[in-house]
């Protein structure tokens, strides 16, 4: 695995992004979801990400740099029931600005709460992502609180919402307490860096 990731800064416009050309792995997904969780447990760092205990708080553009060798990009959740108009439409404008400057994306990872059948806010980023030819792989989260036949149906759920999905090739479940899938994502991470 990764021996190292260093937390770079939040930014909350394109403008003030690193200037660096590295390779970008993306994280999104909506809020709550388990994004600054993933990125604390894959990475063996227990509080490089932190995890926010009010949903919809993040509003930045969070930067990692890992081994010097690649970037993780951190963008802000989506779908928080409480957020306002002016908050949705700020984000929209953020991330179509973040995906519109960067020219050095070489995967997303959409998270996606396991719990939770994909909402139509996670189907328009699948379908955002599509249409901009940006490759994506999504990570099922939180699937420790699952037992196996909630598990059988969230993953029918979701194989149904995105039908372009295969497990292990870029659907993988995830969890902070199990190792399932860790390999996997290092090798794709691996393989996109290097392409």
């Amino acid at each position: 695995m990764f021996s190292s990731i260093t937390f770079i800064g939040s930014f909350t416009s394109v403008d003030s992004l690193p200037k660096e050309t590295l390779p970008a792995i993306v994280l999104c997904g909506r809020s709550n979801v388990g994004k600054s969780s993933f990125i604390n447990s894959f990475f063996n760092r227990r509080s490089i990400a932190k995890v926010s205990q009010t949903p919809g708080k993040t509003r930045t553009i969070n930067y990692y740099t890992v081994e010097n060798r690649f970037f993780v990009v951190d963008l802000p959740g989506y779908g928080y029931a409480k957020a306002s108009k002016k908050d949705v439409e700020a984000w929209q404008k953020l991330i179509d600005e973040y995906f519109s400057a960067a020219g050095n994306i070489k995967l997303v990872f959409h998270l996606v709460d396991s719990r939770i059948p994909p909402t139509g806010d996670d189907i328009l980023l699948s379908e955002y992502l599509q249409a901009r030819e940006i490759p994506r792989s999504v990570l099922l989260t939180k699937t420790d609180k699952l037992n196996q036949t909630e598990y059988s149906v969230s993953l029918k759920k979701i194989t149904e919402a995105f039908k372009d999905l295969t497990v292990n090739v870029n659907l993988f479940p995830f969890s902070i307490k199990k190792a399932i899938s860790r390999e996997k994502i290092y090798k794709q991470i691996l393989k996109v860096i290097k392409a």
